[in-house]
């Protein structure tokens, strides 16, 4: 088990970051690229190991994939969905529920059957909330009590289009039946209470779905084939939510995070940022790939309070944990709202995240659907005797608790590390460089 144990900086510093490639992006690269004809060129791609693994999940089903780890290119060999080839033994996806879920979508159309498996952590994730629509498109998939993973997916009689209502604002459960729908007669179509993440549909237009986008519907259509493309993976805004916090709470910093994903489905943190009076730009803004891109500039702030609630929740549920130590930072008590969805990702990201503030001496209090956290107003964290904090394997909250080492006075080690490598490996080595 890995562990990590960071000091305060008490420098000033002026510096530039390359973020890692967006995870959500990188795996849709693979995976359209997998099923379209032609050559997909991918640059920027996220080397993580949630990414690896849907490329291996690929490659298990005979598609070419040349990948060049220092580079951070690949390139796809596709020959469309029609061309994938039984494989040889169950499908890892270790820590993702991107590419479980997602997968299922796209292999309930397969004529072969495959097996889903996950680490512990995967393994213990709500995997329903894609099994029940995608059962009702005709999909076969056998579970674990609860529809838990491994996921047992068998060819079906052929899958028909649905209209859905999900319940909650998530992009996994939206993706999951698009790509089922792009083998399903008929137009299936997604309604969700909020707008979740749009990468889905931005990238199926780009390799040529015939799909269309009302309001908080979404619909496609069968058919069309999909021709290979290039691609230049955006930084992510959720790997960039770490520094962008680091630069607002540390003194004298001023910090470029350069080519970051501004995709508004995603930038709930900016707005956050806005409500909490942080000093901060956002340059050079252009578009890549229909997805929009901008340089971002932060400085040290004096943070205020505010409460985050609605449906802003479903546009930064990934950067809550290291929000909250932007908001134990504040002048004045943060309330987080609304975000039960917490529960269930790599942690209950409720309960972890605050036991991380409590440990750094932070007051908060724990609600049934978030918290409510009393700032400092940017006094250094105070943590208890000899802080170590579990990640229990949760890489946003062990990337977390590094930035609020850097504004603590006393060193704190980070246990269960290697999870970082999920999302961005070389997190650790920007720290030891500022």
């Amino acid at each position: 088990m890995a562990e990590q144990t960071i000091s305060k900086i008490t420098k000033a510093i002026q510096a530039e970051i390359n973020i890692p490639g967006d995870k959500s992006i990188s795996h849709r690269s693979i995976i359209f690229g997998s099923i379209a004809n032609g050559l997909t060129e991918v640059s920027n791609f996220l080397t993580g190991e949630d990414c690896i693994c849907t490329m291996n999940a690929f490659k298990a089903l005979g598609v070419k994939i040349d990948f060049d780890e220092k580079a951070k290119t690949v390139k796809i060999h596709g020959q469309g969905f029609n061309a994938l080839k039984a494989p040889n033994g169950d499908i890892y996806l270790g820590n993702s529920g991107t590419g479980m879920r997602l997968l299922a979508g796209l292999f309930a159309g397969l004529p072969f059957e495959t097996t889903l498996t996950g680490d512990e952590s995967l393994s213990g994730r709500p995997m329903a909330r894609v099994i029940d629509p995608l059962t009702k498109m005709g999909a076969v998939i056998e579970s674990q009590e609860g529809g838990k993973a491994p996921l047992v997916i068998k060819p079906s009689q052929g899958l028909k289009a649905i209209s859905h209502q999900s319940k909650i604002a998530s992009a996994q459960v939206k993706s999951s039946i698009l790509l089922a729908g792009l083998n399903a007669q008929g137009t299936t179509t997604v309604t969700e209470p909020e707008k979740s993440r749009d990468h889905t549909e931005r990238m199926m237009q780009g390799f040529g779905v015939d799909l269309e986008v009302n309001g908080l519907e979404v619909s496609i259509n069968p058919g069309k084939e999909l021709q290979g493309q290039v691609l230049e993976v955006p930084g992510d805004i959720s790997s960039a939510a770490f520094f962008l916090v680091a630069g607002a709470i540390l003194d004298d910093c001023k910090l470029k995070l350069n080519n970051v994903g501004i995709n508004p489905t995603r930038t709930g943190i900016l707005d956050v940022l806005t409500a909490m009076k942080v000093n901060y730009q956002l340059e050079n803004k252009r578009e890549i790939n229909k997805e929009p891109i901008a340089d971002i500039i932060i400085r040290s702030s004096k943070i205020k309070a505010t409460t985050i609630e609605g449906d802003i929740i479903p546009r930064l549920i990934d950067e809550i944990p290291v929000i909250s130590i932007l908001a134990a930072q504040a002048e004045g008590t943060t309330i987080i709202k609304d975000a039960a969805e917490l529960k269930v990702k790599e942690s209950n990201r409720i309960a972890t995240t605050i036991n991380m503030l409590k440990t750094l001496g932070v007051e908060v209090e724990e609600t049934d659907d978030g918290m409510i956290i009393q700032g400092r107003a940017g006094k250094d964290f105070e943590p208890i005797p000899e802080a170590q904090i579990n990640s229990f394997g949760d890489h946003r909250l062990a990337m977390s608790c590094g930035i609020a080492a850097l504004k603590s006075t006393k060193p704190i080690t980070i246990l269960q590390t290697e999870f970082v490598a999920t999302s961005f490996p070389n997190f650790f080595d920007i720290i030891e460089g500022l």
